[in-house]
């Protein structure tokens, strides 16, 4: 039912960098986003598996400290499972599992934090890894679990690209073909985010490439 060589995150980045209030966030704000759009140009433009993975590490360690800056933070937790989720995507069969149930504790902690962060990346994120992730025996993921947050993030987020497109994936990944295609073409239809065009570019090119298995 699974399919693991499909990206587990191939980038949840639902992340809202909103204008901040007092200079600590706007700090946190900046720093998330340094992570953010790392993740986003290892994903989606460095070429070489070695080289992506190389870089995926260092960027863990930049998140790591991230989140040890701004303790307490959603956010940062957010992009410090996300980037480990990738990590999980691009490890061989021995590290996967043990990298995603990381992933998993990790995006836990920022949605026991607050559920609704992000517009619903955390809910969303968290939602990814369980139906991606095999079930038992061999592994935690949840089909059940995975609706009620994919749920969540798209109620916050109903016509986010991201919360979209990961819903349509969901239902692909369920037989609902007709479902699947109604939610990504929604997503195709999302704002166009100038701040962000390596993910903008990259995730629009993911939706396509679904819209054809979903015909």
């Amino acid at each position: 039912m699974k399919i693991q060589h499909r990206s587990l995150f191939s980038g949840i980045a639902a992340v809202l960098l909103a204008t901040a209030s007092t200079p600590a966030f706007a700090d946190m704000a900046q720093d998330v986003k340094v992570v953010n759009d790392g993740w986003a140009h290892i994903t989606y433009e460095v070429k070489g598996s070695s080289t992506q993975t190389k870089a995926l590490n260092q960027l863990a360690k930049q998140a790591a400290v991230l989140v040890a800056r701004y303790p307490g933070k959603a956010e940062p937790l957010l992009w410090q499972g996300i980037v480990t989720s990738e990590q999980a995507n691009r490890a061989n069969i021995f590290h996967k599992l043990g990298l995603a149930t990381k992933a998993r504790d990790i995006l836990a902690k920022a949605y026991a934090i607050d559920p609704k962060a992000a517009n619903g990346g955390a809910a969303m994120s968290l939602g990814v890894l369980y139906y991606k992730v095999p079930g038992s025996p061999i592994g935690f993921g949840d089909d059940a679990k995975a609706k009620t947050l994919l749920d969540q993030a798209l109620a916050l987020d109903p016509n986010g690209l991201d919360a979209n497109y990961f819903y349509g994936d969901y239902l692909l990944d369920q037989g609902d073909k007709a479902g699947a295609r109604s939610h990504l073409l929604k997503a195709l239809k999302a704002p166009h985010d100038a701040s962000r065009p390596a993910w903008d570019a990259g995730r629009r090119r993911e939706v396509q490439a679904l819209l054809a298995k979903a015909k």
